[in-house]
């Protein structure tokens, strides 16, 4: 092998790597960086949505419980109207 052709060689590989490098430093950043103004006002709207979402579920379990009370309490009347009217002397 001759000198020129090592020089060559090393040269070309040395040029690889260089050039590797370089696109290595040029990698796309992650999804970390700044958020513009569009992605923030997004990520607000997602968070107050979950948010009423939550809110919403406790106020419908506070009316199912309303209404299952209030059903129980028209079964109980009717159930005192109905022994009452058992009790009463027929005509």
């Amino acid at each position: 092998m001759s000198k020129q052709s090592v020089w060559t060689r090393l040269a070309a590989v040395s040029l690889v790597a260089v050039i590797g490098a370089g696109l290595a430093g040029c990698e796309k950043k992650p999804e970390t960086s700044a958020a513009g103004p569009a992605e923030t006002a997004g990520k607000q709207l997602d968070k107050a949505a979950a948010k009423a979402a939550v809110e919403l579920n406790k106020a419908a379990e506070k009316a199912g419980e309303g209404l299952q009370n209030a059903g129980k309490k028209m079964q109980s009347a009717a159930k005192e109207a109905q022994d009452k009217d058992a009790a009463s002397p027929s005509k």
